[in-house]
């Protein structure tokens, strides 16, 4: 896909960060936009300013976790639209885990699962069986995790979990829609190449009431960027960033690459997963990875 011109793009997790700036980029492409997002006044806010660039777009509110919700959001978008050419798995969370995981609250697990697992598998659900039957090409690109899909690291197994899992979702539909020599292709995106100045490490702004969280537990002391540059610089070491509007651009020029992986790594990250493999292949004891 080369021309995003009047291309229908979905983007869930839309209202802020790397959605919000997808949305953004493939508005000033000609594309059609659908945002969909928790968070209702983001989304308002979101919707105005793609209107303001001229876009033809539409917001609505929907709730990954929810299999009712996105199926509802599918029909919105098809009934508006006529047609979905670009579906961007994209809402997640973090959950703030700190200290030890076998302390960690089950309602923890419970909330990073259903959004950044479950929420991905209730996006296929209700988008897949239109785009298949369409008989065209399309993307379904979702967003993961070089924590999880790459490396293990340990101060998140929460999110680590939940993205492992994502990863081995993405790879066997990329596998399935091959097998069905489908037109609807399957894109992986992995944000970087450093961590990225987005609101995730403010998720709780997001959490649902039925899976409160525990006042008491161990506060990670990260609840934004900003709060991770300031631990680094404390022992002298800088904290280098990337800028959500920059992975819009890796991810869409990735789709006109036509490329299933669409990363990118710095020169530690790339070292870190080599060893992974290279224990993984030769049965040696893993260490934590060193990554920043």
């Amino acid at each position: 896909m080369q021309n995003f011109q009047n291309k229908v793009a979905v983007i869930t997790g839309g209202a802020s960060g790397v959605g919000r700036a997808i949305a953004r980029l493939l508005a000033g492409e000609g594309a059609k936009i659908a945002i969909a997002d928790i968070e209702a006044n983001a989304l308002d806010r979101t919707v105005s300013e793609l209107a303001e660039q001229g876009c033809e777009c539409m917001g609505q509110r929907a709730d990954v976790t929810d299999q009712a919700s996105m199926n509802a959001l599918a029909d919105a978008v098809m009934a508006k639209f006529g047609q979905i050419d670009l579906v961007f798995a994209n809402a997640g969370v973090g959950t703030g885990e700190a200290g030890n995981m076998w302390e960690y609250e089950k309602n923890d697990w419970e909330w990073g699962l259903r959004v950044n697992t479950w929420g991905l598998i209730h996006t296929i659900n209700a988008f897949m069986p239109k785009l298949v039957a369409q008989n065209i090409e399309a993307h379904f690109v979702v967003t993961g995790s070089g924590n999880g899909a790459f490396l293990m690291l340990p101060n998140t197994p929460i999110y680590t979990a939940s993205k492992a899992a994502a990863q081995a979702i993405t790879e066997n539909l990329h596998f399935q829609l091959q097998a069905l020599q489908s037109p609807v292709k399957v894109n992986a995106l992995f944000p970087g190449p450093h961590v990225v100045n987005t609101g995730i490490f403010n998720s709780e702004r997001n959490r649902p009431e039925a899976l409160p969280g525990n006042p008491d537990k161990p506060d990670s002391g990260i609840h934004s960027v900003d709060d991770m540059k300031a631990i680094m610089a404390e022992y002298n070491m800088e904290l280098q960033t990337t800028e959500p509007e920059e992975v819009a651009a890796t991810a869409i020029q990735g789709i006109r690459d036509e490329k299933f992986w669409i990363t990118a790594m710095t020169d530690k990250s790339r070292a870190a997963m080599q060893e992974r493999i290279d224990n993984i292949l030769n049965g040696k004891t893993p260490t934590a990875p060193d990554v920043l």
